[in-house]
Parts: C-alpha cells; structure tokens; sequence
C-alpha cells in the first residue's frame, strides 16, 4: 500500500486504507498507528526500569527482563483494546499483559513492572515520544515547503500579477509578494510549532502527582527517567494542566489555517478564468472520471478539508483542558482520538502544500494579460494619487472616478479617456500617464517586503537543527 501524499508505504492499520493515503502521510500514519500507541507506552516502561535501577529503586537484574518485554509486536492488540473498553484506559491492560510476560522468564523482575508510576505517566510520555517522531516528519515537510516558497518568491520578485481584495481587482501586486506572504506566515507557524514542542516534556508523577509511592528517591528516579527518554523534565507532573498539549494542537490549528489558506489562492489561481498558476501534472493527477479535459486542484482540496476540519477538533481538545483535581475525567480522554487525527491531517496538507508549491506552473503571461482586463482601470488609483499633488487628493478622486466610469460604459481604455480630460492632460502629459499606466511602477515596497521575508527565511534556516 502507498501513500498518495507520497512518503513510502502506509501501515496496515489505517482507520481508512482507501481515503487515509490521500489525507495523511506514512511517516504520521505510522507515528499514530496502534502499535506505535502501545510501543510508546512499553518504551515508558522499559525507561522506567532502567531509571530505578540508577536511582537504586529496583534491583539491577529487573530491568533487563522487563526492556526484553517491551516490544509491541508480542502482544495482541485487539485483545488489548477489549481489555481497555472495560478498564477505562489502554494502559491498565498493558501494564497487566507486561507483568504477565515478564513472569514467564523471571518472576522477581516481574514485582518491580511499572513500579511507582500511574497509567497517564504511560499514556502521556508514550504520546510525547509519539509527537516527537510525528514533528519530525512534518517539519521536512514545512521544512520543503519553506524552501519552496522562497523560491518562487526570489524567482517572480518582479512579475506582476492582479491584486485581488474581495475576489475583485485591486491593484497591481507581484507574485513574488503573494509567494513571500504565504512564506511569512509558514514561517510563524513553523516557530509556534517548535516552541510547543519545546514544551513538551515527560510524564512522571504516579497515583496523585506526588511520586509518593517512590518514597525520597522520586526526583532521582524522575531525572533518570527523563535522561532515559530524552525528553525535558518539567517542573512538576501535569496530569491535569494539559496546556502543554494544547499549546500544540492550537498552533497545528493555526498551521491548518494557513496551508488552508494558501490552498484556497491555488485553487481560484488555477480556474480557467483566471490560468495564472497550476499544481504540478502528473498520471492520474487531477483528473475527472468522465471529462477528459478537467484539471483539477487535488492539492488544493487536501488542504482546504484539513482546514475546514481543524477548527472542530482544536475546539474539543480545548474544551477538554478544563478537568478537575490532579487527574481529569472525560477531557484527558478526548484527547486520544482527537490529537492524532488533528495531526493526521495536517500532516498531509503539509505534504500536498510542499508538492504543489515546489512543481507550481507559472504563467507569468496570463498574470500580465489578467492586469488588462479592466482597460486600465487598475490604475486608476496610480493616476489619482499623481493627480492629486496638482489637484488635491478629493478633486483628482472624483475626476478619475467619472472618467473610469465613462471608461467602463463605453468599453474604452482609461488610459484614452483620460487623455482626453483638458484637466487631467494639463496635469498630466502623455510620457506621465504611460508611466502610471506600467503595473510595476506601482507596486509600492513590495520588492522592500520580499527581501524582509526572505532574510527572515535566511535567518531560521541558520537556527534550525
């Protein structure tokens, strides 16, 4: 089975095999695959064993016995999930099937099986190893993506395309600041992104948050554990203040938004009428079951869905932060299924978005020819800001206004009608109005805008790891 968003082989276990490969990516379908769920929670314990062990908790020759048992792959998991629908949580059976298979090769270590730990130490330590591996992927994604869009930006610094503000016509632009804009915002998003997962550190507190089970030696067990999983030891557990998590799910929200975003310019860039941009072709890409001619925006609509579809499920998970006590009922929960398909999706509108950005079509003539369509009205604000250092900005707006629409009844240029104006060509001589009419002489600070996005671009790629 392969990916559609590409990325290799999809795992077996896809809720969805036939619409999954087209939403997601292998690396976080494998990342939120039952079996990495469970291993997550097994690498937890193994790490636990070890970190007693250092801390002098549990006797040296326990750990062994117990890592040995650690592996995903000796246990059932459907037998497992049953197990869970009546405990309450998935670790509960888990911990139950270690101790058990453990005892068959050495009954002592066996005791010393999740020793002082609770079942959310499991769950949410086993989750972070999980986000880790799952950010990984997507930052090679944001990572393309980034690298893409800088491209385009440096490549179309000086063609002009057609402005548009409420869908209609407003001044010229470049592509190159279209392509930055979208860069500026992936940029943000990647930096969102990497504070949260700064903030993501282990889970170790056992029953109540107070590790009392572990007596004096709690902390030293807590900073081995920590040292074992790689991961940050916070200050204290955090069952109950799941922000951490949060803070993830919100700026994956956010990173949604703006592939969303970017996804909707590609797929109004690709209409028919408007030709200036297409997702790269490929077989099989786009293509309708009936009209041989249609070329449709799959990339587009992978990540317009994620964008429509995040908003709910951040929505939950941030209903969910309010929980009671020092362990939450029903909030933590919700976080299972939700934090996982949240990350599905935005995995693969990540992917989509670095694909169709790095094989976009570009025809910088259509854009050239689209600026015409209005006979040169476009312009008409270039015209009245020149004007009004003669007239007045009011005088010269009104003038130019009614000369654009004696322009627009009478299908004109309003270049000629303007000409035609002893106000305006006592004002403005032939050579000025051909200048004010050039879609480059009015692009303002763009250029000024794509250098600062760019060296901002620049500057994160030298602080990445």
């Amino acid at each position: 089975m392969t990916g559609g968003s590409g990325g290799g082989p999809l795992p077996d276990s896809l809720p969805d095999p036939l619409l999954d490969p087209l939403f997601t990516t292998a690396e976080a379908a494998a990342a939120f695959a039952p079996s990495r769920r469970l291993q997550g929670m097994l690498d937890f314990e193994a790490a636990l064993a070890r970190a007693e062990v250092r801390a002098g908790v549990i006797p040296a020759a326990a750990a062994g016995p117990i890592a040995a048992a650690c592996d995903a792959s000796l246990y059932d998991l459907a037998a497992l999930g049953a197990e869970a629908a009546l405990a309450g949580n998935t670790a509960i059976p888990m911990v139950k099937h270690l101790t058990r298979r453990v005892a068959e090769t050495d009954a002592d270590a066996a005791r010393f099986v999740h020793w002082g730990a609770t079942s959310q130490d499991a769950m949410d330590s086993g989750l972070v190893l999980q986000l880790r591996d799952f950010l990984r992927g997507l930052d090679g994604d944001l990572s393309r993506l980034a690298d893409a869009l800088a491209d385009l930006a440096r490549r179309h610094r000086d063609t002009p395309v057609v402005a548009r503000t409420w869908l209609q016509h407003a001044l010229p632009t470049t592509f190159g600041l279209k392509a930055a804009t979208w860069l500026d915002a992936v940029g943000r998003d990647r930096a969102r992104i990497a504070a949260a997962r700064g903030r993501l550190a282990l889970q170790f507190g056992g029953a109540a948050g107070t590790l009392a089970a572990l007596g004096d030696r709690g902390m030293a067990v807590a900073e081995a554990l920590a040292d074992e999983l790689d991961l940050p030891l916070p200050a204290l557990p955090w069952h109950a203040t799941r922000d951490r998590v949060l803070e993830l799910a919100t700026a994956l929200g956010l990173l949604a938004g703006t592939l969303g975003t970017i996804g909707r310019d590609l797929s109004l860039l690709m209409q028919v009428e408007v030709a200036e941009a297409f997702e790269p072709a490929a077989p099989g890409r786009g293509g309708s079951s009936t009209m041989p001619h249609k070329r449709n925006p799959v990339a587009a609509a992978v990540m317009l869905q994620a964008a429509v579809r995040a908003p709910g499920l951040v929505g939950g998970l941030l209903a969910g932060m309010v929980q009671e006590h020092e362990r939450g009922l029903g909030g933590w929960h919700a976080e299972w299924q939700a934090l996982p398909d949240l990350c599905r999706i935005v995995a693969g509108s990540a992917r989509h978005a670095a694909t169709a950005v790095a094989g976009l079509e570009i025809d910088a003539a259509r854009m050239r020819a689209n600026l015409d369509l209005t006979h040169g009205a476009i312009m008409a604000e270039a015209v009245t800001m020149a004007l009004g250092e003669r007239l007045g900005r009011m005088a010269a707006h009104g003038r130019v206004s009614e000369a654009t629409k004696r322009a627009a009844a009478a299908g004109r240029p309003l270049r000629t009608v303007l000409a035609e104006d002893s106000v305006i060509a006592g004002a403005l001589d032939a050579d000025a109005l051909d200048r004010l009419f050039d879609p480059l002489g009015y692009v303002g600070s763009a250029g000024d805008f794509i250098d600062r996005a760019l060296a901002a671009h620049g500057k994160a790629k030298e602080t990445q790891p």
